[in-house]
């Protein structure tokens, strides 16, 4: 697969810090590169995901719900559960549960024992494109998302550390 977006001739964010410096923000530069970084490394891991999520007419978004979902106990959890596991507002699990509704690829239930909940529930359907979807992801992004196995390894780590010092867990 090619990728859409023309090569530079040098590094926008490198150039970036230089300028950073150069305007008296160097106590900041190293921060701002690589904050800006990590934004851009996202798109391009999302564009990555996206691309392979496509053909199954599901966005990242969807399948980290259908996921969740999979890989739960009883296929199902309640609404509020999956925004809490997510770390995602109530409103984008809503949205994320009506669009894989549509498709037939979840259910909502009311809650056996808490009439305030309602419960998402994994179709067959749903069962099926996950385990497809996942196959896809595993064979052209996750097994290879474009970095050594240590650079892997390291860059866990750091994000890890970043994400425990956010209050992420």
């Amino acid at each position: 697969m090619s990728d859409p977006t023309p090569r530079l001739a040098a590094d926008p964010i490198a150039e970036a810090h230089r300028q950073w410096v150069e305007h008296g923000w160097g106590d900041a530069a190293d921060g701002m590169a690589a904050i800006t970084s990590l934004m851009r490394a996202h798109q391009i891991a999302l564009s990555r995901v996206e691309s392979v999520l496509r053909p199954f007419d599901v966005t990242f978004a969807r399948y980290e719900v259908l996921m969740l979902l999979y890989l739960s106990r009883r296929r199902s959890l309640p609404m509020r559960t999956i925004g809490s596991r997510l770390q995602v507002h109530q409103t984008s699990v809503t949205n994320a549960v009506d669009r894989l509704e549509e498709a037939g690829l979840v259910v909502r239930r009311p809650h056996p024992t808490d009439r305030r909940a309602t419960l998402v529930e994994l179709t067959r359907a749903g069962a099926a494109l996950a385990e497809r979807a996942t196959a896809a992801l595993n064979a052209q992004v996750f097994a290879d998302p474009g970095l050594s196995p240590s650079s892997v390894t390291s860059l866990v780590s750091v994000l890890r550390r970043m994400r425990r010092d956010a209050g992420d867990f």
